[in-house]
């Protein structure tokens, strides 16, 4: 039987584990981009600082997130679903959106740039959550509860597809179909959908070249080992440099411009070098503990929007973490995701820590 006091302690672990991510980024942030910050702006210490403003409005965040209402949450979830989603749509205009490596994921308003689909993936989990502790009876019925889900994420993955945002959309995809499978949707309606996708995501990684290069990259890095494959190699490098104990912290050979990207999608290969094996795998270890403990406490709540909130949160940064790691170490292509907690990126940390926060917020609050 579990008790309010043992959800608040596995709640409590969580926070130490994020912290302790936390404090790694600003660390490996530091070390990765040190050397580019000097030439691009003179300092050391540009996106160091620049991470560290994004964790003060990230902690505003995590106790918004721990102290807003559930039940309006969970009332409201639709209207921030379709906010959050005008919101992405906002960067494919001219006039605001800011195109970054060919994508308009980013919106510029007074100099200050930030990504809403990373808001979008948060209220993507809120409304489903909603969606499922409310048709909890009906969840098996492919008219009243399937199809409608799929709508919604036939929508989304058409908007972040127009950015493009290929990695995105596959995330809140993957996540959302975990979500269901968690809840006991019809095991015959999830596989029909896997299948069908899977011709689906073939052609939509055929019909754009840049997409296709990067499968065809992954297959074979050392085919073009100067062009597509450089990253990928350069990143497998740092990995491989780390060997057992690593080179030491700011130690790194690959950040000095060998390795794109490096304090960004591509910081676990930056730890890998610099920390190595036993490091790396401390890493994935805090992870590993965050999605353990995540459905820990998701099994120890009463509220069904509550169990879902947090089980959707959970897989959300798992996967995202799961990408990452997977990329850097050459086990997946090429993708736009940060290291949850660790990369740099003012506004996936600040939608993260909100999300930490809601499920504090979920095991400090057994509402009805």
């Amino acid at each position: 039987m579990f008790t309010k006091q043992k959800v608040t302690h596995d709640a409590a672990i969580i926070q130490i584990i994020v912290a302790s991510l936390l404090i790694v980024g600003i660390i490996f942030i530091y070390s990765s981009s040190s050397f580019y910050s000097i030439e691009r702006y003179g300092t050391a210490f540009y996106y160091v600082r620049r991470q560290l403003i994004g964790l003060g409005i990230g902690l505003l965040a995590y106790f918004a997130g721990r102290h807003l209402p559930l039940k309006l949450m969970n009332k409201t979830s639709l209207l921030s679903l379709v906010g959050t989603l005008i919101l992405t749509l906002l960067p494919l205009l001219n006039v605001i959106g800011r195109k970054i490596h060919g994508s308009h994921r980013w919106i510029n308003i007074f100099g200050f740039t930030f990504q809403p689909s990373e808001c979008l993936k948060v209220a993507m989990v809120i409304y489903i959550a909603s969606f499922l502790a409310r048709k909890r009876n009906e969840l098996h019925s492919l008219k009243k509860s399937y199809i409608p889900v799929l709508a919604i994420l036939g929508i989304v993955t058409i908007v972040l597809l127009k950015q493009p945002d290929f990695g995105c959309a596959v995330t809140i995809s993957a996540t959302t179909l975990c979500m269901l499978f968690l809840a006991n949707v019809n095991l015959k309606y999830l596989g029909y959908t896997v299948l069908a996708s899977l011709p689906g995501l073939l052609t939509l990684a055929y019909l754009q070249p840049y997409r296709w290069r990067r499968i065809l990259t992954y297959l074979d890095p050392w085919k073009d080992p100067q062009g597509s494959g450089f990253q990928i190699i350069q990143s497998l490098i740092a990995v491989g440099s780390g060997g057992l104990w690593g080179t030491g912290i700011a130690q790194s050979q690959q950040k000095f411009f060998y390795l794109p990207m490096q304090h960004t999608d591509f910081i676990f290969s930056i730890i890998a070098e610099e920390i190595g094996f036993i490091g790396s795998v401390f890493i994935i270890t805090l992870f590993g503990m965050f999605t353990f403990f995540g459905f820990k406490v998701s099994w120890s709540l009463e509220n069904l929007f509550s169990i879902y909130l947090v089980q959707g949160i959970t897989i959300l940064i798992t996967l995202q973490s799961l990408i990452n790691i997977f990329v850097s170490t050459g086990l997946a292509p090429t993708k736009g995701i940060g290291l949850p907690f660790i990369s740099y990126g003012n506004t996936a940390l600040i939608c993260n820590l909100f999300m930490v926060g809601l499920m504090m917020n979920t095991a400090h609050d057994f509402y009805e």
